[in-house]
């Protein structure tokens, strides 16, 4: 099945979803986001259902951030909030699925591919991936509270600083050192890297699966605080329509701190 550049399909005991705009590098809509929704879902209702995947097509991307037109119609730091309100609901969405998920990647996985990522319970990697989140020398806005909290129980307070204030990526490499990737393959091998984690997971007791994953999702959600100053200060300022305006251009953004 296809919807809004996102294919699903039912393979026997799994589910995958695969961001289908490679020409984009896989940026995510809020078409697309709302597919992935739908797909959890359905993967929580149907019995039949006992793993979902996560992947991009193309080869160079599994998902390079939100599309930047979802920015061009922004007035202020409500719009931010609002945005913000939204991509939260379907990460947490993805993080919640029964099933265990899998986040299969190649390529670029950046901003909210890199959150979406972060809350499958496995990721599995080829050797050229790039992992994580450029803002502050693209767009100038900043993570909710509820991402930064994702990547950061993965890599710690420590090296996510250093990713989003150096705006660095991450190899597949280090990201497998940190933790953050289960396996890392050839560039040629991920569909046989990732059939080995899902065949593994089918194998095992899926109460014990869920209850573990939920126990995960249950620490790094407790008592997070709100954190919708932050966002509205950063997507409404004038850094950040100015980046968005001209983004693409080939001209380096230019930051003023307003």
């Amino acid at each position: 099945m296809s919807d809004h550049d996102v294919v699903v399909d039912l393979a026997g005991p799994v589910l995958t979803v695969t961001f289908d705009r490679p020409d984009q590098h896989n940026a995510l809509t809020f078409e697309m986001y709302e597919a992935l929704f739908e797909a959890c879902e359905r993967a929580d209702s149907d019995d039949d259902v006992r793993a979902l995947v996560v992947r991009g097509s193309g080869g160079r991307a599994f998902a390079a951030g939100t599309d930047i037109s979802a920015f061009r119609d922004f007035h202020d730091g409500a719009d931010g909030v609002a945005y913000e309100a939204r991509i939260t609901r379907v990460v947490n969405r993805l993080e919640s699925v029964t099933v265990p998920t899998v986040a299969a990647v190649e390529g670029y996985c950046l901003g909210g591919g890199l959150a979406l990522a972060a809350v499958c319970d496995l990721r599995v990697a080829t050797r050229s991936s790039r992992f994580g989140v450029p803002i502050a020398r693209t767009l100038g806005n900043c993570l909710s509270i509820n991402s930064v909290s994702v990547v950061a129980a993965h890599l710690g307070t420590s090296r996510t600083l250093d990713l989003l204030l150096r705006a660095r990526l991450l190899s597949a490499d280090e990201a497998a050192a940190a933790g953050f990737v289960a396996d890392v393959c050839d560039d040629d091998g991920l569909d046989s890297a990732l059939q080995d984690v899902v065949d593994t997971l089918l194998r095992h007791a899926p109460l014990t699966m869920w209850a573990s994953k939920a126990a995960v999702a249950r620490l790094r959600q407790a008592s997070l605080p709100d954190g919708d100053d932050l966002v509205s200060a950063a997507f409404g300022s004038e850094d950040f329509r100015r980046a968005v305006a001209g983004f693409g251009s080939g001209e380096p953004a230019r930051w003023e701190g307003r």
